[in-house]
């Protein structure tokens, strides 16, 4: 059986190099991995470049797997291009439809969940947003207590340095497509999660039907305890193939 392609889809005032642990790890075992941009725009066109994405650069099985608000855009994308198989969450929403993040969050106990935005988030505006709308990026406070407080404080630094805001009108829009409904899933949750907490992720997880296991990390486990998402790739890779 061949080896299923993993698409790693990264969350909001990050990129990329947000899955450099599990990305090395995957290569060696002989995975191709792809890793796209998430735009951080909103959740309709965020997850429709995803699918644009899945269907141009990928062939055969795929195992999609996304963290924070990239699990948005993987359950709105993941049965809409490409022949995705099966969906990985990592510390990650799992909307059912009409759901949004701010609506997830609401009496969860998050840190995000305050009258006063203002207080975790620096909001600016950007080129052509709608009346309305603006960037969010992380406080220094935000990422060094709450969204990656089991990191060093260097790669605290780094991710505050080189955030990708989110548009606060991807985290109000609804969700328009449920994948987990038709897609088998793997839930990984972060015990110490401050932003999306663990029993929130876990209620998710449960309605979704998904595979869960547990991790002692923070919002970014995919950084400070890799392995746990890496075997639950490996776990849903296992079940794909050609």
């Amino acid at each position: 059986m061949s080896k299923p392609t993993i698409v790693l889809v990264h969350g909001a005032w990050a990129d990329a190099s947000s899955w450099n642990p599990v990305i090395t790890e995957l290569q060696s075992q002989g995975f191709e991995v792809l890793a796209p941009t998430n735009e951080l725009r909103g959740v309709a066109s965020d997850a429709a470049y995803v699918s644009s994405f899945l269907a141009q650069r990928t062939s055969g099985p795929v195992v999609l797997v996304g963290h924070s608000y990239g699990g948005v855009v993987i359950t709105n994308a993941g049965a809409a291009g490409g022949d995705v198989r099966a969906l990985v969450y990592v510390d990650a929403f799992i909307p059912d439809e009409g759901e949004t993040v701010f609506q997830i969050l609401g009496g969860s106990g998050s840190a995000f969940d305050i009258p006063d935005p203002s207080v975790v988030f620096d909001i600016a505006g950007y080129p052509g947003a709608p009346e309305g709308d603006a960037d969010a990026f992380l406080k220094r406070k935000t990422v060094f207590d709450y969204f990656a407080q089991d990191l060093s404080e260097v790669d605290r630094g780094l991710i505050l340095a080189g955030q990708r805001p989110i548009t606060l009108s991807a985290n109000t829009a609804p969700t328009a497509a449920t994948a987990w409904k038709t897609i088998p899933s793997w839930a990984v949750i972060g015990l110490a999660d401050k932003v999306i907490p663990a029993a929130t992720q876990r209620s998710m997880a449960e309605r979704a039907g998904a595979t869960i296991s547990e991790v002692d990390g923070s919002h970014v486990s995919m950084l400070s305890h890799p392995q746990a998402a890496i075997d639950a790739i490996l776990a849903a890779a296992a079940t794909v193939g050609d």
